[in-house]
């Protein structure tokens, strides 16, 4: 199996694990001031990739914030001891964003608390390959299907996450992943809550900037 077929089966898995699994604390909720559930994300959340100095995230070519939205939760799981918080394209299965070891006595995470080096939390490498930090929206414009889902998940964990990496090879959302597994079968996955932001780069498509 080559890597992107590997790198698929593991994600497939981690997906349909966490999926699968019950959680005891129906109250638990994430939400944002940015946008509502199923909503379009603001421009501010969006990356900034230019090209002949307009940005191709965009339908109408402005320029992107590319920073995390302010995000809080309500109701966590009792006995949480820390938080994950990833940001995952389930339409291109492709992670924009992974924090962890977030204090379990906080309840949220302020506007752009994704930058590299966050004070709030681990961050793992994105699947852009930018760097250990969040990275925006950017669905290719006029490719089937034209909007993607961003779904934005909160983990409650009884436990903190010790990812292996170094500076040549930084964790990533595969090394994230096979934690979550580890961490599911051993019961250390209190609960967990999504918001969905719904974002498309091509004109006319509806949930544009």
């Amino acid at each position: 199996m080559n890597f992107a077929g590997l790198r698929k089966s593991l994600l497939f898995a981690a997906s349909a694990l966490l999926a699968t699994t019950a959680y005891p604390q129906d109250g638990f909720q994430l939400h944002s001031p940015a946008f509502q559930n199923n909503g379009t994300p603001p421009l501010s959340m969006i990356l900034n990739e230019p090209s002949n100095g307009v940005n191709v995230c965009t339908a109408s070519g402005a320029a992107g914030g590319d920073q995390s939205p302010q995000l809080y939760w309500t109701d966590p799981p009792r006995g949480t001891r820390s938080f994950v918080v990833v940001l995952y394209d389930t339409t291109a299965s492709f992670t924009h964003w992974g924090i962890y070891n977030i204090s379990g006595y906080v309840n949220g995470l302020p506007e752009n608390a994704g930058t590299a080096g966050s004070r709030y939390g681990m961050q793992i490498e994105n699947d852009f390959g930018f760097g250990q930090e969040y990275d925006g929206p950017c669905p290719p414009a006029g490719v089937a299907p034209e909007i993607h889902n961003y779904v934005f998940t909160v983990y409650a964990l009884s436990t903190t996450l010790n990812l292996p990496g170094t500076a040549n090879f930084p964790a990533n959302a595969e090394t994230l992943y096979h934690a979550f597994i580890e961490a599911s079968e051993r019961g250390q996955i209190l609960g967990k809550a999504s918001l969905t932001a719904l974002y498309s780069a091509t004109p006319g498509t509806g949930h544009t900037d």
